[in-house]
């Protein structure tokens, strides 16, 4: 695979003028755990290595030595580890650069291209899947300058070998006294029907569906309309966290209004971000930052308590507890403020278009403070939630009181309009996930219909996520692949399809839909979630009002955005102290690579991953007695949690964050009922103050 002699043989002579000994190396040298190189096609373009250190900003690969001697290397200590990694070997020109996954696995030519968009972020990246003979062989970046220019991160290249893991289900079943065992489609959704009709008869409010963020816009708009009209409830969401009071009407305004794109991210002069860490929960949103800060000298503020992944490019980090970003927001637009704040307020108000970036893990009236400050300030703001599905699930309404288009179910003008396409919708808004969650552990709900979510994984309280799901008598899970969750506590096992493996829309975190087509044939008896709700709401005596994706995209275009959107709700400061555990108050961030489902088989990505560390202010590390590599332990009741400690100034005192699915135990299990870690931090092996300074 090389484009150089390609070139040659198009436009050059047929035959070598090259009389000279040519270089020899062994090969291949290993530039990292999944990237190979074989020195002797290198040409020395220089592309890998002003890739790594201009786009990526990850400068570990460097061309070595003078003259005939000259070569790529890595550094002996320190390897070419970068969530970018791969975009090195798409842009090799000689194919020097080759994957360990893909390496002799195929050629270009033996390969069938479809076209598709990622499954993993809300980046939206545009794809292409190479398949040979029904099998994915390899995923590349697909071209989008408007999206993704010619990047992606390798999650989105790498991780897809889930797809054919042993894990995939690929036919329905039903737990009997010998466990979960396969059965036709017709006895499995039978099965459901009838539980879910049964608590339809005990009353209302028995049943919910709760799902993840991996639906496509289609599927998320079948849940949506399912939950409503077929099983007469509004207790969905799409979250597996706990939300803040008022985030429904936040949610709602949000969808409604224009969004901040990736071009408003690069053309602007100061650029907020608020709960977000940017190259581990949206990589390609990450590279858009870094291009504002390296081209157009962007400043970046960070607003919360940690930095992240930004630290290298903040201009001013604002600190704050955890969950009180609101209010630092709403002070950001006060000029006459002392100190970094009046700093950053002055900035804003002298800028061009600023934008505002908020992620999953602000605090509550975070949203309605972010879009403030942006009107403010004559910008624009963006909600950055962290997975693939995450904003269509929110345009189609999968979230209690929020409907499609960003209308409210508590509005009148905007359930009339919902009613004349859907037909009757419940009573009153529903309950948040916590609520749900509450309820199905005081016995209170009879099913849960649980649509690409592991809750014993994800949700923000293992431990009432494991108290629902005993006390619920029936758990219908619908999902790629066995999980923790379906293991322990399904009923009802619905396979569904991978994103791979059939059609539909995604829309991303600009609000950008972008569609993706199937390239390989879907294993065994897995269906599309949206076929799987038709057919179990026809089992269960209801019609969903279509029967293609045509069919669904229609009716979504039918209902469209609200016309005028809903103002986003007055904002809301919390007094509530942070809850402290030892002096420390931990704060969970994701990663990109973790432990989750669709990380599965992905040995080589897995091998290049950042180790899981506790990290804490140079202050706190002082006082506790901490140095790198310290041991420190995070407990709560039965449930322990060990990691090493990562003395790092971009965190706030008082503060220790660490990774939430990195672990053998997630983050989440140390959580008591309300989401809240109140945990206690034991230092293992403190060391005496000013040792290993």
């Amino acid at each position: 695979e090389c484009p150089l002699q390609d070139q040659a043989l198009n436009h050059g002579p047929n035959a070598s003028r090259f009389v000279e000994q040519k270089r020899r190396y062994d090969k291949p040298v290993a530039v990292s755990e999944q990237i190979l190189l074989d020195r002797e096609r290198c040409v020395l373009c220089a592309r890998c290595t002003r890739f790594a250190e201009q786009i990526a900003g990850d400068p570990f690969i460097e061309l070595y030595e003078r003259g005939g001697l000259e070569q790529v290397a890595v550094f002996e200590d320190e390897p070419f580890r970068s969530h970018f990694s791969g975009n090195i070997i798409q842009i090799c020109p000689v194919g020097a650069l080759t994957s360990t996954s893909y390496r002799f696995r195929a050629r270009p030519f033996d390969v069938v291209t479809t076209q598709s968009v990622c499954d993993h972020c809300s980046a939206g990246c545009t794809l292409t899947v190479q398949s040979r003979r029904g099998e994915i062989q390899r995923q590349l970046a697909r071209t989008n300058m408007d999206v993704n220019e010619e990047w992606n991160c390798d999650r989105g290249r790498f991780a897809f070998r889930h797809v054919t893991s042993d894990a995939r289900i690929t036919e329905p079943m039903l737990r009997t006294r010998d466990g979960l065992q396969p059965v036709e489609w017709a006895r499995a959704l039978r099965t459901a029907a009838s539980a879910i009709r049964k608590a339809g008869e005990a009353g209302t409010g028995r049943v919910a569906v709760l799902t993840g963020g991996r639906l496509a816009d289609e599927d998320a708009y079948a849940a949506s309309r399912y939950a409503r009209t077929i099983l007469g409830t509004d207790d969905v969401t799409c979250s597996t966290r706990f939300a803040p009071p008022g985030e429904t009407e936040e949610l709602a305004a949000m969808v409604a209004n224009p969004s901040a794109t990736y071009a408003d991210v690069e053309a602007a002069p100061v650029i907020v971000v608020a709960g977000l860490d940017s190259e581990e929960e949206v990589p390609i949103l990450h590279l858009r930052l870094r291009k504002a800060w390296r081209n157009r000298r962007a400043r970046i503020v960070v607003v919360g308590p940690f930095t992240g992944t930004l630290a290298d490019l903040t201009w001013r980090h604002v600190p704050t507890a955890p969950g009180q970003e609101a209010a630092t927001l709403a002070r950001l637009s006060d000029a006459t403020a002392d100190g970094v704040v009046g700093e950053v307020a002055t900035a804003l108000a002298e800028a061009d278009r600023p934008v505002v970036l908020v992620g999953e893990r602000a605090g509550a009236s975070t949203l309605s403070a972010a879009a403030g400050l942006a009107s403010s300030a004559d910008g624009s703001v963006a909600y950055v939630p962290r997975r693939a599905g995450a904003r269509g699930a929110l345009d189609a309404g999968l979230s209690a009181g929020l409907l499609p288009g960003g209308r409210l179910l508590a509005d009148d003008a905007d359930r009339a309009e919902v009613e004349a396409v859907w037909g009757p919708l419940p009573a009153t808004p529903g309950r948040s996930l916590q609520q749900v969650l509450t309820a199905a552990a005081a016995g209170e709900i009879d099913v849960l219909h649980l649509i690409g979510v592991d809750l014993l994984r994800d949700a923000a309280s293992v431990e009432l996520a494991r108290a629902a799901l005993a006390r619920t008598p029936t758990v219908i899970v619908q999902d790629l692949a066995r999980n923790d969750t379906l293991d322990a506590f399904a009923d009802v096992v619905l396979p569904a399809t991978a994103r791979q493996e059939r059609e539909g829309t995604a829309t991303n975190l600009e609000g950008r839909s972008q569609r993706f087509r199937r390239a390989i044939d879907a294993p065994g008896q897995a269906q599309d979630d949206w076929r799987v709700l038709r057919q179990l709401a026809a089992v269960i005596g209801g019609d969903l009002g279509f029967d293609d994706l045509d069919a669904i995209r229609a009716e979504r275009a039918r209902l469209g955005v609200r016309a005028t959107a809903h103002a986003f709700p007055p904002v809301t400061v919390s007094d509530d102290a942070p809850v402290t555990g030892d002096d420390l108050t931990v704060v969970a961030r994701p990663l990109l690579l973790d432990e989750g489902v669709m990380l599965r088989d992905a040995d080589d990505l897995l091998a290049t991953r950042r180790a899981p560390v506790a990290v804490v202010a140079p202050e706190d590390a002082e006082r506790l007695g901490i140095v790198d590599g310290t041991m420190l332990e995070f407990s709560r009741g039965d449930v322990r949690l060990t990691l090493p400690a990562r003395v790092d100034a971009s965190v706030v005192p008082g503060v220790v964050v660490v990774p939430s699915n990195s672990t053998s135990e997630p983050i989440g299990a140390l959580a008591d009922r309300e989401g809240r870690l109140d945990v206690v931090v034991t230092v293992a092996e403190p060391v005496s103050v000013g040792e290993g300074a």
